[in-house]
């Protein structure tokens, strides 16, 4: 199978994942985060990159999104239902398909979901080192809290929200 960083990615089609996805989620959520491990705990980046046994416990616990390009994934986004809303986790997409708008289209989905659902606030964690997601989720309307998780064993981490209407 010929491996998205190879790809040039013009179509995406955002579509829930299936179990049969894991492997590939995976790969996107490894590659994905690859260049930030240095700034990771071992055990952080371990928990931030899982492989496809954990993604298919996660589809377990909520739904998970992927950005599908010619039958490629080249994104994801998984969430899960809490007390306080909907969570997101795991959203990634590979480098070479980043500057297309994917992660903001998997924002997109996962707020349909989220209101379809009744959830009135959607939240996450992220770590300060990741500037071009903030960027994203802020752009999206999020801002920072000070909820916690602060840590993800010892990788600094801070809550971001946006509040549905």
């Amino acid at each position: 199978m010929a491996r998205s960083q190879d790809v040039l990615v013009t179509i995406a089609h955002i579509r829930r994942g299936a179990s049969q996805d894991a492997l590939q989620v995976a790969y996107v959520l490894k590659r994905s985060f690859s260049e930030y491990e240095s700034l990771y705990t071992k055990d952080g980046y371990a928990a931030t990159t899982p492989n496809a046994a954990t993604i298919l416990r996660r589809m377990q616990e909520g739904p998970l999104w992927v950005a599908d390009c010619e039958k490629e994934i080249v994104g994801t986004a998984a969430a899960m239902s809490r007390d306080s809303g909907l969570y997101l986790r795991g959203m990634a997409v590979l480098p070479t398909a980043r500057s297309q708008s994917l992660g903001l289209l998997l924002l997109e989905e996962i707020e349909r979901f989220a209101v379809q659902s009744g959830c009135r606030r959607l939240f996450l964690s992220t770590t300060p080192f990741l500037n071009r997601a903030i960027r994203l989720y802020e752009g999206f309307g999020f801002h920072a809290t000070n909820e916690g998780p602060h840590d993800l064993f010892g990788t600094p981490l801070f809550t971001m929200e946006k509040t549905l209407a």
